[in-house]
């Protein structure tokens, strides 16, 4: 699985002008899912997303994570994320199909809510023709991955 992560002080998800989620300050994720990823990779992610220390405290920088602060995640299933070029034309064959992607995305946004305060975790419609606004804050992106499943076991105890 891949994630883009992006520090916000605002973003929303919008499907045909109509509003579908929006949260103030926190996290907005751009998360990708390829043909081979697992319940493993559902797990990894969300223990990094939440755990990252993206957030300043008392002026210094990368000290708090979304979690220790109590703010807002926006998840937007992405396929895109799992892109080849041919050419100038993207390919998309790496990315996990229809519904089987939405599983395992429903997945993760459950484990997130189990993780964390669930009522904080908003999100897009999966499938949907959506425009996303984000406000970036700093900028900071940051680009996650989970590890091979031959590398797993080994970024668990991590």
């Amino acid at each position: 699985m891949r994630a883009v992560i992006q520090r916000v002080k605002a973003a929303k998800v919008t499907v045909l002008d109509e509003l579908v989620s929006s949260i103030g300050p926190g996290l907005c994720v751009l998360v990708g899912i390829k043909a081979s990823d697992t319940a493993k990779d559902v797990e990894y992610l969300v223990r990094k997303i939440l755990a990252l220390r993206l957030f300043e405290e008392e002026g210094k920088r990368w000290q708090k994570s979304v979690k220790d602060l109590n703010l807002e995640l926006l998840c937007v299933s992405q396929f895109t994320l799992y892109h080849r070029l041919k050419g100038n034309k993207p390919d998309f064959s790496a990315a996990m199909k229809g519904e089987e992607a939405q599983e395992l995305y429903n997945h993760f946004l459950d484990r997130l809510g189990q993780s964390y305060d669930s009522s904080k975790i908003k999100d897009g419609k999966f499938g949907a023709y959506m425009q996303v606004h984000i406000e970036n804050d700093g900028p900071v992106t940051i680009n996650l991955e989970s590890p091979e499943q031959k590398d797993a076991d080994r970024e668990v105890d991590k």
